[in-house]
């Protein structure tokens, strides 16, 4: 079942009445000038189990804790954000499978030698999706694949960024006019870099909390990567595997620009396109899936692959 992103932006107070996520607005219950009856068909409801990822990006936002409590019983991601309006947190439920320790422990106990093949598996498909959103934009990639063919066990020769360097160098230089006028010095990927960098970081904050929420249902440490391995880190695991799925993201961003430019802050346009990406269809093992399945049968692929029962990762993969 595809589970709902919901993103609050306005001030509002959220509870949970009859196993719904009921959602009430303060200027609305705080006028005098509107009688009861119009108070309650102001309000609305959206069953907590429909429910994969929570926004809240107001300051003003109330929840309870009921809510809360609601949320994680039923695996919701929820992110909060900071005053710049750009996701910070993510919560998510401590246990989220009834076969969680057993999976910790085939986790922590999978060998040195497994977690390399599993890293190299990662970077190649990752590659292999940038030469996808590459050819996309009719943008020659053949540089990319004698990179992602010889990635090494554990991607020893870093692989990557080798990579990284050629895709980010070309992957806006594209744009139809006028939106390649903002990217005339051309564009170099950071965090705190110039925009379209902010639609990056705001599409890859929704994907990490929707691959840490699909490895905890998978009954898997978030923290506990198969590379990443940053003591700071909470969520290593799903820096690890969503790294294929970032060219996805990429390919959502592209499509937001050519639809709404590049601006210096995010619109709610901006957001409600970005907010796509958990149910952006991809292709895995085959089939098309929304983005949000294909994360959990990568995790529930990682499952298999700490238990010996078998040796490749499912992940997307990307088409011209």
């Amino acid at each position: 079942m595809i589970k709902r992103t919901l993103y609050f932006g306005n001030p509002a107070y959220l509870s949970l009445s009859n196993g719904q996520l009921l959602v009430r607005l303060p200027e609305v219950e705080k006028s005098n000038q509107l009688d009861l009856s119009f108070k309650k068909q102001a309000q609305a409801t959206i069953p907590v189990e429909d429910i994969g990822v929570v926004v809240l990006d107001n300051k003003q936002i109330t929840i309870t804790h009921g809510l809360m409590d609601s949320l994680m019983e039923n695996n919701v991601a929820v992110i909060t954000c900071n005053s710049t309006r750009h996701p910070t947190g993510l919560l998510l439920p401590l246990h989220g499978n009834t076969l969680q320790h057993e999976r910790y422990r085939e986790q922590i106990e999978a060998s040195e030698p497994l977690r390399k093949q599993l890293w190299q598996q990662t970077i190649i498909q990752k590659i292999k999706n940038q030469a996808a959103v590459l050819r996309s934009q009719k943008i020659d990639a053949g540089y990319l694949f004698p990179v992602y063919k010889n990635v090494k066990s554990g991607d020893s020769e870093n692989a990557e960024a080798t990579a990284a360097a050629f895709y980010w160098q070309r992957v806006f230089s594209n744009l139809p006019e006028p939106h390649s006028n903002k990217l005339k010095n051309g564009f170099k990927r950071n965090r705190g870099g110039e925009p379209p960098n902010h639609y990056l970081n705001y599409g890859y904050a929704l994907l990490r909390a929707t691959m840490a929420r699909s490895i905890v249902a998978a009954g898997l440490l978030p923290t506990l990567g198969i590379h990443h391995s940053n003591r700071y880190n909470a969520y290593c695991l799903a820096d690890d595997l969503m790294e294929p799925y970032r060219p996805v993201v990429d390919k959502v961003v592209l499509q937001t620009i050519i639809q709404h430019g590049i601006e210096d802050e995010l619109s709610k346009e901006i957001k409600a396109s970005l907010l796509s990406i958990p149910i952006a269809d991809v292709s895995i093992d085959g089939e098309s899936s929304p983005l949000m399945i294909a994360t959990q049968r990568t995790a529930v692929s990682l499952v298999k692959c700490f238990a010996g029962e078998q040796r490749k990762l499912l992940y997307p993969e990307l088409s011209e």
